[in-house]
């Protein structure tokens, strides 16, 4: 088996589409007990990772892509990123109304995105087994709806990266917050990974691309996990509280 076989082996995504349900249980057990909404956006997000991934493994066992499959994943696979930027959106955000428009936006070019890839004639050359970038057997770049990946990774992108960058300024300074900063740091790292393993994938450089899809899933999940609530950081700045009155209180004595 040699270096670039061994690499884009159905293994990876099959791992990664594990790792992704998992992730996405997990998840959605802190929005069950907790009901954020970060939380249940962040699950739909990983839902469709896990999904996309499993498609992928299904490919690179078989040898081929099922036409209706391929469709769906292509939706799936260039979407979800929104669906994480939505979660941090609301993590960040101190409106509620700007997080509900991304929504409302995100589920229009959702719709949009599926009809044009339910009823676009594919390009049977293009629809080769194994990574797939680019959706190229839709159509060219820029036609529909290969152009409709870009509302979703260029916002997705810019709120998970950006969204991480702002938490990390707002909580550096802020010891009982110290694992919000690390949380980000983890978010904005495993965006960094896929961001840059698909900008590699789409110069033609796709060995490794599964590899970074699994990476970057446990960068994003231990992100998400970490991140998920302010009840630890406000119960140790409770506590930090407490017992500076308990000094000042014992001082003044």
């Amino acid at each position: 088996m040699g270096t670039q076989e061994f690499w884009s082996g159905w293994w990876w995504p099959a791992a990664t589409a594990i790792l992704g349900f998992v992730f996405t249980g997990l998840v959605l057990n802190q929005w069950y007990h907790r009901r954020k909404p970060h939380q249940l956006a962040w699950a739909v997000g990983l839902s469709m990772y896990g999904t996309a991934a499993a498609m992928e493994a299904y490919s690179e066992f078989t040898g081929e892509w099922i036409p209706w499959v391929y469709r769906i994943y292509i939706v799936l696979a260039a979407s979800l990123v929104g669906f994480l930027g939505l979660g941090t959106l609301y993590l960040i955000s101190r409106n509620r109304l700007w997080p509900r428009i991304y929504l409302i936006f995100l589920l229009v070019c959702l719709a949009i995105f599926f009809w044009g890839a339910l009823t676009v004639e594919l390009q049977e050359d293009k629809l080769v087994a194994g990574i797939v970038v680019g959706g190229q057997a839709l159509g060219p770049g820029g036609s529909f709806p290969r152009i409709m990946s870009l509302p979703f990774n260029i916002t997705g992108t810019i709120f998970l990266l950006g969204g991480a960058v702002v938490s990390i300024w707002r909580f550096a300074r802020k010891r009982e917050y110290a694992y919000r900063v690390w949380a980000n740091v983890l978010i904005a790292a495993g965006t960094i990974v896929i961001a840059g393993a698909g900008s590699m994938a789409r110069a033609g450089m796709t060995v490794g691309l599964y590899a970074a899809e699994m990476v970057a899933s446990v960068l994003l999940l231990a992100g998400f996990l970490m991140a998920g609530t302010l009840q630890k950081g406000a119960r140790a700045a409770a506590e930090a509280g407490r017992a500076q009155r308990a000094v000042e209180s014992a001082t003044e004595s």
